[in-house]
């Protein structure tokens, strides 16, 4: 039961950092998009 809980925890936690990881890959994408479309016009 320990070990089902400590694996748990464990996808818990790396799912939560690769959500936080996209998610800032995605304001790092949109941003530079913003600066192109800037650049642009």
């Amino acid at each position: 039961m320990k070990k089902w809980i400590a694996v748990m925890l464990c996808i818990l936690s790396l799912s939560l950092t690769a959500c936080n990881t996209v998610k800032g890959v995605g304001q790092d994408i949109q941003a530079g998009g913003e600066k192109l479309e800037q650049a642009a016009s």
